[in-house]
Parts: structure tokens; C-alpha cells; sequence
């Protein structure tokens, strides 16, 4: 099916909107989607208070298949192959199939508005901040490259250096 055939179809109806979903079309108004129509078929949006007719007209439930099972939708049920040639009933379905839709919609919980992280989680105690050690213990010594023409570094006093000494001079150039 594709979107004009689809236009033409529900022109007696009344305004839709067609989106484009799954491998076809979901069709709804007022952003409450009641009809998807796939390549297999159309299929309407039904509940407890629709499905017996579309039983009666022999229609079976949306079913699609998965690697491992095939899953029954029974929330939309094709639509009946003579209403298609008919489009005076075809709104009257449409209407019942909008309906079951709306139904849907109230039945749904409303979705609560997603809040901070910082609100939903558990108040985790903060941990005390760790006492300010004294003076860094020496670590394992590491050996100190030697540079050309110039004496042996020991570690104290590469640190003292890198500390008061500009960038510049700890590189080996003379800051001028």
C-alpha cells in the first residue's frame, strides 16, 4: 500500500495523518495512531469493544514472525478485504478503530516527567574528606638522565628546580 492509495481511502473519513512506520504507514489524528497499514494489509485498531466484529467478518489479528516464535498483536486486527470496495462503511470502521485507539490512550498511565538523576537516586552518604597528610614520602628512586655539560642531578634538587625555575630554563635554555 502506499500513501496516495492510502489518501484516497480515508478521504471520506476525514483528515489523517500518514506517517511513515515499520516497513509501511501508521495512520492517525490528532497524534492518536488507529490504523498501520503493512504490505500484508491494513490493519485498524480494535479492543474489547470491537474485536467480536471483526471476528464476525472473519479477520484475524496483526501477526508477525520473529527468529525464534510468531507474536500475535491483538490490539490491531486487519481490515475486513470487502471494505475496501466500500467506501461508505469504510469511515464507520475508521471511527470505531479511532475510538478503541482513544480508549487506549486513557487507559495508558501517564508518563511522569523525567526529573534530575539527582532526585531519583538514594542519598548516598558523602565520605569524609581524607586528612591532609604531612610531607610526600620519598618513592622509589628513579635514575635522572644525565645532560651533557652539566653535573649529575640528584632528585631533591630536580624538584626544588622544576618548582622555582621558569619553563624555559628547567629545558635546558636560559631565560633571557
Amino acid at each position: 500500500m502506499d500513501r496516495d492509495f492510502l489518501i484516497d481511502l480515508f478521504a471520506q473519513f476525514g483528515p489523517v495523518t500518514i506517517k511513515r512506520m515499520f516497513s509501511g504507514f501508521g495512520v492517525s489524528v490528532d497524534g492518536v495512531n488507529f490504523a498501520i497499514a503493512l504490505r500484508s494489509g491494513l490493519y485498524f485498531r480494535a479492543d474489547e469493544q470491537t474485536i467480536a466484529r471483526f471476528e464476525a467478518e472473519g479477520s484475524t489479528p496483526f501477526q508477525y514472525q520473529t527468529r525464534a516464535r510468531t507474536v500475535t498483536v491483538n490490539s490491531y486486527w486487519e481490515l475486513p478485504a470487502r471494505l475496501f470496495d466500500e467506501p461508505d462503511e469504510l469511515p464507520e470502521w475508521a471511527r470505531a478503530a479511532l475510538q478503541a485507539a482513544q480508549r487506549a490512550a486513557v487507559r495508558k498511565r501517564p508518563k511522569a516527567p523525567k526529573s534530575s538523576k539527582a532526585t531519583t537516586r538514594k542519598a548516598i552518604p558523602k565520605k569524609a574528606a581524607p586528612k591532609k597528610a604531612g610531607p610526600k614520602k620519598a618513592g622509589p628512586k628513579k635514575a635522572l638522565p644525565k645532560r651533557a655539560g652539566k653535573a649529575a642531578v640528584t632528585r631533591k634538587s630536580a624538584a626544588k628546580t622544576s618548582a622555582t625555575t621558569p619553563r624555559t630554563a628547567r629545558r635546558g635554555k636560559a631565560s633571557r
